[in-house]
């Protein structure tokens, strides 16, 4: 079934719910008779939900199978009530429910929103029969194949991997389900047996050591000890915006990917792993998803611009242009910035665009394999201002590994040196180019060769021995500090960074285990700081996220499975102290890290 345009002459009294619909283009409007429910949930506002591609397309994929009807439900404002986008009904209408969740800081959105319907919140509990009343919660977005664990006792079933080449299996396999007599438990067994990319958690139990370490997993015969995650390995027609509406977060911008993951391998990256292999779309599919807007979209958003041929980026860059369309981005690699690319730039009226160092000396940048050198960053800098740009944003992470003050000291030095070069240019046309330095405390994530790391520490802990939360906190405060120092008295220069507390937290349930969802619902049925509701549980934030690891560590996420050899991120990860770096992915014939064996 097609999408279709919701748009409507404006009517005086509509509700507020209609209006939004009435703003939106390609929107689905089915019948529920005879057909199975599906609530989509996205655990964050409609402004910032509305701007996911992935949720975007789980919706479109869903409603085109003709015996389903999808509605979405987003967090509701204080006051309002959980109600669907569609048709205005109570997500306690659904006997099965999708989640989409992309980010750790969702997490307690998506707790909150289950208990404001009356859902069972812990997946044990609920009814073995599935029904509107005990629902099946299904769970997808990157946090699935990242580190489902924290939310693993909330969900039933977890996709891991891209949605295509999983949904219209599972889709088969629920419908059989629940039209039949098999129990919640049963058909989670099957469906998990029987399908790639499919978890089921409540069939798999963790173990602890005595230290209260987290030691795997025990599960029932017959079941895979890993899930083997599900990718796309082509596509005809790149994925692209399904939904337009002025009120997401990235306003009526027309999506469109060049391909899914990234070959340049950043050592902190963790889309650069759990997207293995990098795959990139041909020109012909991405003109074909291009061609797929409607003709009165005008602004385009290209994503996986990171590691895009030049020479395609281009040809796509010269059809956006002939079709009198403006280029949107929010950040551009300093050494992939092409003339082509500029002129495109200059004409679609961009006056703000974002390089990212993320590590502040040449050195550091080698440690995580970043590979951008400072006279990259000098000539993008100066070709982006001569284009017209007035804003230049600069991305910077610290608290990486090995940093040091001096690593500080340098990027200070070449903040200075940038400027040096664009203020020339912005008097000559009579306003100066504002630069705008984004600080964040880098955050080690699972899959990646720093999953080894201890938050916010130069140097590796000895396996088991864990640091202090408060010093660390401290010591990545002084570093903002020592930054914001530095840029005094540099006119038209701002700098703004995060709060070391919350990234520590962020940084806990990226990497935490199931332990945590007790913490998520303490915080949310009794409003506890996290801190606060770890000590209830008798946890230490340190012994997840500032202790030391070695090559023999288990880790939560291990019951994944992305194709990555277990040695290839710690040989990673012992480079990076090195100060070597690795050459992006060929999977042509690159077999370093494992992945292109199974393929």
């Amino acid at each position: 079934m097609a999408g279709i345009d919701r748009r409507k002459p404006g009517k005086a009294g509509i509700s507020p719910r209609q209006a939004l619909l009435d703003r939106e283009r390609g929107g689905f409007l089915k019948k529920w008779t005879g057909r199975l429910p599906v609530a989509l949930v996205y655990p964050n506002t409609y402004q910032v939900g509305m701007s996911s591609l992935g949720f975007q397309l789980v919706y479109s994929l869903l409603n085109e199978e003709e015996a389903v009807v999808c509605e979405r439900f987003f967090l509701p404002s204080a006051g309002k009530s959980l109600r669907s986008i569609e048709s205005d009904r109570p997500l306690g209408h659904f006997s099965l429910i999708f989640i989409s969740i992309s980010f750790e800081h969702d997490y307690q959105h998506l707790v909150a929103m289950l208990l404001a319907a009356g859902i069972e919140p812990w997946a044990e509990k609920r009814d073995p029969v599935i029904s509107a009343d005990s629902p099946l919660l299904v769970c997808g977005g990157v946090v699935a194949f990242m580190n489902p664990e924290p939310l693993a006792p909330f969900v039933d079933l977890f996709v891991v991997g891209e949605a295509e080449p999983v949904l219209p299996q599972l889709m088969r396999a629920l419908a059989a389900g629940l039209s039949g007599s098999a129990s919640r438990r049963d058909l989670l067994r099957s469906i998990n047996r029987d399908l790639s990319g499919c978890y089921a958690p409540l069939l798999y139990s963790p173990r602890y050591d005595e230290r209260g370490r987290f030691a795997g997993f025990d599960r029932p015969a017959g079941l895979p000890p890993r899930i083997r995650k599900a990718s796309l390995s082509a596509c005809a027609v790149a994925g692209h915006s399904q939904l337009l509406t002025p009120e997401a977060e990235f306003a009526d911008l027309y999506l469109t990917e060049l391909g899914r993951g990234c070959s340049r391998g950043c050592r902190f990256c963790t889309a650069g792993f759990v997207y293995r292999p990098p795959r990139l779309w041909d020109v012909a599919a991405v003109i074909r998803g291009l061609e797929a807007r409607d003709a009165s979209v005008r602004r385009i958003g290209l994503l996986g611009m990171e590691m895009a041929d030049p020479a395609a980026l281009d040809q796509i860059a010269d059809h956006i242009g002939l079709n009198g369309c403006a280029l949107s981005f929010s950040s551009l690699r300093a050494d992939r910035i092409s003339r082509p690319l500029l002129q495109l730039l200059g004409r679609s009226g961009l006056k703000s665009v974002a390089i990212a160092p993320d590590g502040s000396s040449e050195r550091l940048r080698r440690v995580i394999n970043k590979n951008i050198s400072e006279d990259d960053l000098l000539q993008a800098a100066e070709q982006l201002v001569t284009a017209g740009l007035f804003k230049l944003k600069i991305y910077l992470m610290i608290g990486l590994p090995t940093e040091t003050d001096d690593d500080l000291r340098e990027f200070l030095a070449l903040v200075v040196r940038i400027k040096e070069r664009i203020d020339p240019i912005g008097r000559s046309r009579g306003r100066l180019c504002e630069i705008r330095i984004s600080v964040n405390c880098f955050a080690p994530k699972p899959w990646t060769p720093f999953q080894y790391h201890p938050f916010g520490l130069s140097e590796p802990l000895p396996p088991g021995e864990h640091g202090d939360a408060r010093q660390v906190v401290a010591e990545l405060r002084r570093r903002q500090e020592l930054l914001r120092a530095g840029i005094t008295g540099l006119a038209n220069v701002h700098l703004t960074h995060d709060r070391p507390e919350q990234v520590l937290f962020q940084a806990l349930l990226a990497k935490g285990d199931r332990r945590l969802a007790a913490v998520l619902l303490d915080m949310v049925t009794n409003r506890s700081p996290w801190k606060k509701a770890m000590a209830r549980q008798q946890l230490e934030v340190e012994q997840f996220v500032i202790c030391g690891h070695d090559e023999t560590s288990v880790f939560p996420w291990d019951i994944l499975d992305h194709g990555i050899g277990r040695g290839y991120l710690w040989r990673e990860y012992r480079k990076a102290f090195a100060e070597k770096t690795s050459p992006p992915c060929d999977t042509a014939i690159c077999r370093r890290c494992g992945v292109c064996h199974g393929i």
